[in-house]
């Protein structure tokens, strides 16, 4: 398990990827203009949690739906207050930390 600032990334075995996420056609979250998978913007400092390198991020339905990350030859996670991680090659759960205020949950805000 790999955590940075407020997202969590959780190693799967490829058993355990829904079909959904390699059928062909699969809706994958699109790079920034820097050419990253972004996991995680922040709304406040505009930094990011991205990713670098090969790879697709398929988000999952819900308004908490977690993204899965395939990186077929490993990438790194990056951040601009934060030191870089190497990931191995593999398929990863995304995970947003979560809060709870009066009447709702909702994401952390960065």
């Amino acid at each position: 398990m790999y955590r940075q600032g407020d997202v969590l990334i959780v190693p799967i075995e490829e058993s355990a990827v829904p079909a959904h996420a390699t059928a062909a056609g699969a809706p994958e979250e699109p790079r920034d203009a820097r050419g990253r998978l972004v996991l995680a913007l922040g709304e406040v400092t505009g930094h990011a949690h991205a990713v670098l390198g090969p790879g697709r991020l398929v988000r999952e339905a819900g308004p908490f739906g977690p993204m899965l990350l395939h990186l077929p030859d490993g990438g790194r996670v990056v951040h601009e207050e934060h030191a870089a991680i190497p990931l191995p090659k593999g398929w990863y759960r995304v995970v947003r930390q979560r809060e709870y205020v009066p009447g709702s949950v909702r994401v952390v805000a960065d």
